[in-house]
């Protein structure tokens, strides 16, 4: 197979010189293996294949149509909950779709489709995704992830008609478009459709799609200034040719682009780039595209072209209302427009004169928009806007011919289509500039990306021999780079020479800068204040916690709230309702007039039943706004995620913000979440007279192999005692320990068991090193003095390890964690807003009960193993509470994951912890009291925005359809609608801009904060 692609694209690369398109050249020399193993490969895919099917999870979703109520949709639910092999089912009555996660071993997606129809409902399959079981090897193909770049979206309609026609691609998983961002995210196999298909199908629904990253990291683009001539590119394809690693690429000579396929294990991005410019003598310069453009669209191109339409909607509007409304009433210009050319008077040539550009120049944007949106069976906003000026427009026209044939003069209304496009296109460079804001917290997270770093070559001794200033795309895992005073750190890694302070506050929201010296991590974008330091890069280019966070917080606004689900179904059938409202108003009004059911004094002067009712019905048509309803969720969520990054608080998603207001109880871990995370040991007891020298070696050896926090410390304080030196300072498990251990000694058949302690072989003794539990279960008696002695230590918030040698106490390590300072103050204020405080550890229950009491946390439990702390979780979910669990991300996992909210404290620069819906960057238990007021303000916000939304459509409609005019005499004209519908969209989005006046409470103030219902 691999063969049979190469010759295709072998066919693809043979392009005609002489046409002045790029030429693609495949490298085969590179691909050789690939090929004579291709047959060996298949074979191995087809004997392999059962056995990956059982290590699968596959998950389905599927269309379900015929559900009306909340029974029908249970009962699809039960049928599918008792097919053999589905793990779960969910259907959504709202969506009519089906989810269901199901092991292909045991079940077939046609057994699934027909258990929905034997319950009586039609099914068809969405999509159909493998997701791999735990510890299971992923799939060889891989699906990979673009990003697309949407333009021309106007509302929530847009959004889902786009995420429908991208679901039905074979090949496509899962899509993704946020409305706000302008942003579509798609998940695809690209052995069954590519990016351009995807593209394409984009643009025929009728939208602008450019892709803007593939997810395909072998995949390098960029542009060598200098290559001017077909010389240029064959010299420039010579050096790509002759690079081992270059699988093919592609040299356009008019753009002077390059694109190519590399083996990244083979060559790197730097040593292309130094090749390419190496062969031109200086003459050729390569420029590397901004990898951080794909976090966000481009505003301002959007912004100034409504503002450009705007200037000259009302270049041609103004004229007209002055000539309609203000010349009248002026003598001289009355008897100046009264004058009759021809057929018409010369006030209605230039009024039609006028307003025939505003229509159909200026206003095209918005017939496109309509067009496109009746093409894919859908209807936004635009259709609405051309409904109603295009009705104003013709009927005005019509009456002006009839007047000219019959002599009865009508009123026209040509300043209402007129004003309707300026208000709306003022609305349109409103919302733009406000939905601009909503983006400022990730502009400037894109603002703290370096450009530049500076390389540091050395010889075999370690010294530095010289410097150059590389961009910092082509910065490698272990470059040793150089920060001086006043420079941005380039990349994410450890420093190896010289001492400074960094300013984190950017990146973790910490305000004091942190000391670095040798070994301590650095963060890539943060700023070096003072003093010179050499860091080795460890995470390069998207692997950096900087653009990890930009990804991520991108990522989050593109997730939808559940409460959104609501609004975009709303949005769906919002226009078809509209129209429907328009044509029953103009129905009621005209019928009415003609049956004498209202004087004829409620006429203006000039018109007649069909256009008083024409009119009633135009303001219906306009002043109705889906565009309200569609960004009151995502652009408060837009603002949120982005003042949470800036507070060192990453949110994954509208779902994990809209769980968060809810939560009732808050599980602290111990370790490392209501303590500091650095334990040392502060007393020790012998009980069988070894040495203490002997007794720390045999122990310190024996806990070597463990990653537990206490048994670090042991091996701490160890060494401080065996060695004479300083004690290192704990690190974090990023930061390399360099010490002597020679003074250990080899430990064999070495066990870690979780929840209890470690088991090991050293200097042929069998060691204990652990808890009660360890030695309970491998036989060792507690004597009653070592039990008093633990206890005195539990009693002080000690964790006391005990220790055995061959089956027989040896002593025992008092171990302390000092809690943190804000713990105590951050449960009472946990408590004040109506929250309920739980601790659960895996430490004993004295020590956890003199823990939870100075903290001032009632319930606790105790000697919980890792798995145990999920299965608590789950115990405190059942009554219905929605349960916060907050830990440190590693250990804490199973928990982090069963509980609603998962909150990963003190994650550092590993902010990608899969299984938290919030990563605190900081070590403060502070930021668990600004993620729930967040989330608090967050969706009071949000709820505010769809009363808006609500409330206008609901109060305006009736208005527009004439209801208070009987009693009031108060009627809407057109044009006064469609001012009133595009300021309400305006509306929405500054309430969630307010937002970004949100502090985060302080320590001094969290007693303070009011419990919210």
């Amino acid at each position: 197979m691999a063969a049979l692609q190469l010759a295709s694209v072998g066919q693809q690369g043979m392009v005609d010189r002489t046409s002045g398109d790029a030429e693609t050249f495949p490298l085969l020399q590179s691909t050789d293996g690939d090929s004579r193993n291709g047959f060996a490969d298949d074979i191995q895919i087809s004997v392999h294949g059962e056995q990956e099917e059982r290590n699968l999870t596959r998950k389905l979703v599927v269309s379900v149509t015929g559900m009306t109520c909340a029974a029908c949709s249970t009962s699809v639910e039960t049928a599918l909950k008792r097919l053999p092999g589905v793990e779960t089912a969910a259907v959504a009555l709202i969506q009519e779709k089906a989810e269901i996660s199901y092991n292909p071993a045991l079940l077939k997606e046609e057994d699934i489709v027909e258990a929905i129809e034997d319950a009586g409902f039609d099914a068809e399959i969405i999509s159909n995704t493998v997701i791999p079981r735990p510890g299971a090897a992923a799939p060889a193909n891989a699906k990979i992830v673009g990003q697309f770049r949407i333009g021309g979206m106007t509302c929530a309609a847009c959004v889902t008609s786009i995420e429908t026609v991208l679901r039905r691609l074979p090949g496509v998983s899962r899509a993704s478009v946020a409305l706000t961002t302008e942003m579509g995210e798609v998940e695809f196999d690209p052995r069954l459709i590519d990016q351009q298909a995807i593209i394409s199908t984009i643009d025929d629904a009728g939208f602008d799609a450019e892709l803007v990253d593939s997810g395909q990291r072998d995949k390098i683009s960029f542009v060598v200034m200098g290559m001017d001539t077909d010389k240029d590119s064959k010299n420039v394809e010579a050096v790509l040719c002759d690079l081992k690693g270059v699988r093919e690429f592609s040299v356009d000579c008019m753009t002077e682009k390059v694109h190519a396929s590399i083996d990244s294990e083979v060559i790197g991005l730097r040593a292309v780039v130094d090749a390419v410019e190496s062969r031109g003598s200086g003459r050729y310069k390569v420029v590397l595209p901004n990898p951080y453009t794909s976090f966000s669209s481009d505003r301002g191109a959007d912004v100034g072209q409504m503002y450009q339409l705007f200037l000259w909607s009302c270049v041609f509007s103004i004229p007209v209302v002055f000539i309609g409304l203000i010349c009248p009433h002026i003598v001289f210009f009355h008897d100046l427009l009264v004058l009759r050319c021809g057929p018409f008077l010369l006030s209605d040539w230039l009024k039609w004169a006028l307003v025939t550009p505003v229509q159909f120049i200026i206003g095209w944007r918005f017939y496109v928009g309509a067009y496109r949106s009746l093409r894919r069976g859908s209807a936004n906003m635009d259709v609405l806007v051309t409904l109603g000026t295009t009705a104003a427009y013709l009927y005005s026209v019509c009456a002006l011919l009839y007047g000219a044939v019959t002599g009865f003069h009508a009123m026209t209304y040509f300043e209402t289509s007129a004003m309707l496009f300026s208000f709306v296109l003022l609305g349109k460079y409103l919302e733009s500039l406000a939905k601009g804001k909503t983006s400022e917290a990730i502009g400037k997270l894109l603002e703290l990306a370096p450009t530049t770093a500076i390389l540091l070559t050395v010889d075999s001794a370690g010294n530095a021999m010289t410097e150059r200033e590389i961009n910092v795309q082509l910065i490698q895992r272990g470059d040793l780079l150089k920060v001086q005073p006043g420079a941005k750190v380039p990349a994410d890694g450890t420093s190896v020479w010289g001492v400074s302070h960094v300013n984190e506050s950017m990146i973790t929201g910490e305000a004091s800068p942190v000391a670095k010296e040798i070994g301590d991590s650095v963060i890539g974008g943060t700023i070096n204040m003072n003093g010179v330091m050499h860091i080795r890069a460890l995470r390069v280019g998207r692997e950096t916690a900087l653009a990890q966070i930009v990804n991520l917080v991108e990522t989050a606004q593109m997730t939808k709230a559940p409460i959104q689900k609501f609004a975009d179904y709303v949005a769906s059938i919002f226009v078809p309702v509209v129209v429907s409202m328009a044509v029953a108003t103009f129905l009621g009004w005209y019928v009415a007039g003609k049956l004498g059911l209202y004087p004829d004094t409620w006429l203006p002067t000039g018109t007649s039943h069909f256009v008083f009712a024409l009119m009633f019905a135009i303001s219906v048509t306009v002043i109705a706004c889906p565009c309200a309803l569609g960004l009151a969720t995502p652009t408060a969520v837009m603002v949120a995620t982005g003042i949470g990054a800036s507070n060192g608080i990453l949110i994954k998603g509208g779902d994990a913000l809209e769980r968060a207001h809810k939560v009732g109880c808050v599980v602290f871990d111990k370790t490392g979440t209501l303590t500091k995370g650095k334990p040392a040991v502060t007393h020790h007891r012998i009980y069988n007279k070894t040495p203490l020298a002997d007794f720390l070696t045999l122990v310190a050896s024996a806990e070597a192999g463990s990653e537990h926090p206490l048994a670090k410390a042991i091996v701490d304080y160890a060494h401080h005692f065996l060695v004479f030196g300083e004690p290192p300072t704990p690190k974090t498990a990023h930061t390399p320990r360099t010490r002597d251990t020679s003074w250990m000694k080899q430990a064999s058949l070495f066990e870690n068991i979780p929840g209890k302690g470690v088991c090991c072989h050293v200097d042929n003794k069998v060691i204990l090193v652990g808890n009660r539990k360890l030695m309970t279960d491998s036989g060792v008696a507690i004597s009653p003095a070592i039990e008093d002695y633990l206890q005195e230590n539990e009693q002080r918030a000690r964790t006391a390890v005990i220790v055995a040698f061959d089956g027989t106490v040896a002593g025992v390590i008092g171990v302390s964690d000092p809690l943190k300072q804000e713990a105590a103050v951050v449960v009472e204020g946990l408590k004040s807003m109506g929250i309920k405080c739980m601790m659960v550890t895996g430490d004993n229950w004295q020590t956890a009960r003199s823990v939870a009491d100075e903290v001032g946390i009632i319930e606790v439990m105790a000697e919980v193993l890792p798995a145990g702390k999920a299965k608590a979780i789950q115990s405190l979910q059942a009554d219905g509470t929605v349960v916060a669990m907050v830990g440190d991300g590693v250990n804490d996992s199973p928990a982090l994951a069963a509980a609603d909210v998962g909150m990963a404290i003190g994650a550092g620069t590993d902010i990608a912890i899969e299984a938290a819906d919030y990563v605190l960057m900081r070590n403060s238990l502070e930021d668990v009291i600004t993620a729930i007021d967040l989330s608090r303000k967050t969706f009071s916000r949000i709820k505010l925005n769809y009363v808006f939304a609500m409330g206008y459509n609901i109060l305006a409609i009736p208005v527009a359809a004439g209801v208070l005019f009987p009693y009031f005499a108060v009627r809407l004209p057109p044009w006064a609608a469609g001012g009133a519908m595009a300021f309400s969209s305006v509306s929405v989005v500054c309430s969630s801009l307010w937002l970004r006046r949100y502090r985060r409470p302080r320590l001094t103030e969290l007693l303070q904060v009011r419990v919210e219902k």
